[in-house]
């Protein structure tokens, strides 16, 4: 039988009960402290007492649970996801096919064969610009294609034509026959911040990634104004160019670079790697050139070449620091050229173009490929110690006054070996080295003996028949762009064929 507590233990176990009341009115008070906090309450005041605390709402009391489901997906909502899903319904695929002439085999050879054709496909990207199929792309992702075809973003495929090529600024238009389709919207290059958010947006490597919806890689504005001349994936001579480390890889080419807002401020059209995959250095074509020249393209079937008669000075120096601190000094003035007219004259040196600073040629080439047909360019010049502007019309460039060459009489040009590479201390891997040049063309071409031209128009020139063969087909539709190597600086001139 147990036996009855003592008074001391009934006390002790008086003050223990109280003590655990005490303990749960204060977690009591505790909890509904926790609650007023969140719900803003004066229930936050360690004073209030526990009948307060009572009349809360239970739930108020409940422990915090996982944070719910619409919280999460709002905070991966960015200013880059809104741009990427105003962007990406308008950038297509581009498709090429390429015919080559290829030697037939052994046995086709016995049976009377004399050649074969290989067929090459080739990707790259694009995007749309008007709802009735009107894309834009870079010139050298359809270069030299039989056939072209354009893949939407949900797998549908259009066969497209190619309404006109600009091979100078790497831009092509292509269309399609279909309506109602989505478009890019468009911005402007001119008010780039460097270190602002970029995005590129386009196909790199095509369907290996397995399937037709385009990727996005994301960077800033590095730079704006870059010149990179025959050195990048692509080809081409590039300048006033925007860079980006947001990555561009094979297949990229053509797609747009869009901005925070999901505004296209660029073109992608080619990277700088010694690996051929992306290294941080992308350059696009500004939005606002591109505008000028799909107008043109649409228009016209070609694009209008600007001209106000200022041939410059080809610096003959060692390093790219010392061209930069030469300037641009002009060589020659073409007599009836808006420039003659305005008071240009020979040893004028170039200091500002519009609201441009121009510090060597290629500041120079990047305003003349900005410059619209009938513009007024004010043009501000150096000249025996004081500064003076002159206010140019820009006009087409003309037939007639056009510096024209002729190419196997005037210049002879002799394929790069190493042997010569090694002798004459060539950069270049290939080309085709001037090794006699008329008084003519050094005066109004700029092309020295020693020189050693490495691109013409979009390509690449591997030996001399390349650069002979080029300079033909390209001067047979008009001017004649030819990027060239001395003194392991990369220049560029121009020029008509007679």
């Amino acid at each position: 039988m147990r036996a009855n507590p003592s008074v001391t233990e009934r006390a002790r176990v008086r003050l223990q009960a109280t003590a655990r009341g005490a303990l749960m009115a204060r977690r009591s008070t505790l909890v509904a402290c926790l609650a007023a906090a969140v719900v803003g309450c004066e229930g936050a005041n360690p004073r209030t007492s526990n009948a307060q605390s009572r009349t809360l709402p239970a739930a108020t009391a409940t422990p915090a649970g996982p944070v719910p489901a619409q919280s999460v997906d709002a905070s991966r909502r960015t200013a880059i996801t809104t741009a990427v899903e105003r962007v990406a319904p308008a950038v297509v695929t581009v498709q090429t096919e390429t015919v080559q002439k290829v030697p037939v085999d052994f046995f086709e050879y016995f049976m009377g064969g004399r050649t074969g054709e290989r067929r090459n496909a080739g990707i790259g990207s694009g995007f749309i610009v008007r709802e009735d199929g009107i894309i834009v792309t870079n010139a050298h992702v359809i270069s030299g294609a039989s056939k072209v075809s354009v893949g939407m973003r949900d797998g549908t495929s259009y066969d497209a034509t190619v309404v006109g090529v600009d091979e100078t600024n790497d831009l092509a238009v292509l269309r399609i026959k279909a309506k109602a389709l989505p478009v890019a919207p468009l911005g402007s290059s001119a008010t780039l911040i460097v270190g602002e958010w970029s995005i590129a947006i386009g196909n790199p490597f095509g369907f290996v990634l397995g399937n037709s919806e385009p990727s996005v890689s994301v960077g800033v504005i590095s730079a704006v104004g870059r010149n990179l001349a025959g050195r990048g994936d692509g080809g081409g001579v590039y300048v006033d160019m925007i860079q980006t480390d947001a990555a561009i890889n094979p297949g990229n080419s053509g797609g747009p670079l869009v901005n925070a807002s999901g505004d296209v401020v660029g073109v992608n059209s080619s990277i700088y790697s010694p690996s051929g995959g992306s290294v941080g250095l992308g350059f696009a074509i500004p939005i606002d050139r591109t505008k000028r020249i799909v107008e043109d393209l649409l228009e016209h079937g070609a694009v209008r070449q600007p001209w106000v008669g200022i041939r410059l000075q080809t610096p003959d120096v060692q390093s790219a620091r010392e061209a930069a601190a030469m300037g641009a000094i002009v060589a020659r003035v073409v007599p009836g050229s808006p420039a003659d007219r305005a008071g240009v004259r020979a040893g004028d040196q170039l200091i500002g173009a519009g609201p441009r600073l121009v510090r060597n040629p290629f500041d120079w080439e990047a305003r003349l490929l900005d410059l619209r047909v009938g513009e007024a360019l004010p043009v501000r010049v150096r000249r025996g110690g004081r500064t003076e502007t002159f206010t140019l019309t820009v006009a087409d460039a003309p037939e007639v006054s056009a510096p024209k060459v002729t190419v196997l009489r005037e210049l002879q040009l002799v394929s790069l070996t190493d042997v010569i590479r090694q002798e004459r201390g060539v950069a270049s891997n290939a080309g085709a080295l001037v090794y006699r040049v008329s008084e003519r063309i050094r005066d109004e071409i700029g092309l020295q003996d020693g020189d050693v031209i490495v691109q013409v128009g979009q390509t690449r020139v591997s030996t001399a028949e390349t650069a002979s063969a080029a300079i033909d087909r390209y001067g047979a539709r008009g001017p004649v762009y030819v990027v060239f190597e001395r003194n392991r600086q990369y220049l560029q001139t121009s020029f008509s064929l007679r």
